[in-house]
């Protein structure tokens, strides 16, 4: 996902996929997608990205982001760090995020 929202989750390059499926439905016409990910990938590279490069499942559709480390909500202006996990720093986040990050003056703890 990335920064505006964008969500492409249904394909992996270098990989046979057959089509979409059922990720495109869950997509459409809904008010809230709240996505629960790992925030890197195996390799270490940030998965909430500036901007998508692989063909979208959804566009602008994402309100929520959930990771092992954070909490963001999506807004125009980017991404708001509304939660960190124990253990991890704001300058964690913004260490491992490709995307905008919005820091508030106030920043929660999940629980």
């Amino acid at each position: 996902m990335d920064e505006e929202g964008n969500i492409a989750n249904w394909t992996i390059p270098g990989k046979l996929v057959p089509g979409m499926g059922g990720a495109m439905d869950l997509c459409a016409g809904v008010k809230r997608i709240i996505v629960a990910t790992d925030h890197c990938e195996k390799s270490g590279r940030s998965k909430i990205l500036k901007k998508c490069t692989l063909p979208l499942t959804g566009a602008k559709c994402v309100t929520d982001i959930v990771t092992e480390r954070c909490y963001f909500q999506v807004s125009p202006e980017g991404l708001v760090l509304k939660e960190l996990a124990p253990g991890y720093t704001v300058e964690d986040i913004l260490a491992c995020t490709e995307a905008k990050v919005i820091v508030p003056d106030e920043i929660g703890i999940m629980g």
